[in-house]
């Protein structure tokens, strides 16, 4: 059974799988041909407002959480995005990527959350 994988995208060594980028702004450093994506879903991701309110402080993450579970839920894009998982779900496993630094505090781990109850419905 294919599942959901959680890595940051700079680790050297990433399991093989259908690659989608979660994050608004491409991370710093990192090269088109090494990301090799199959996705760049910024969309998805949490507003420019959000993530500069957050700003990776993980005091306000409870908080960050909650807001952007809000905007998840109240994002267009989020059905298309939930049936693109689960398509590729069918095939091999899904690597969702994220470029932030603390592997417990950034909006991939929310998306994960929010990925798992829609596709354990």
């Amino acid at each position: 059974m294919s599942k959901i994988v959680l890595k940051r995208i700079y680790n050297k060594e990433l399991p093989d799988g259908y690659r989608i980028l979660v994050d608004r702004l491409w991370p710093r450093g990192m090269s088109k041909l090494r990301a090799n994506l199959d996705l760049w879903a910024k969309e998805i991701a949490p507003s420019a407002e959000l993530r500069k309110w957050f700003g990776h402080d993980p005091e306000k993450f409870a908080e960050f959480e909650q807001k952007y579970m809000e905007e998840i839920e109240n994002n267009s894009y989020t059905k298309e995005f939930v049936q693109t998982v689960i398509t590729a779900l069918k095939k091999q496993d899904v690597l969702i990527l994220y470029g932030a630094k603390d592997e417990e505090h950034n909006n991939a781990d929310v998306l994960i959350k929010y990925l798992n109850k829609e596709i354990n419905k």
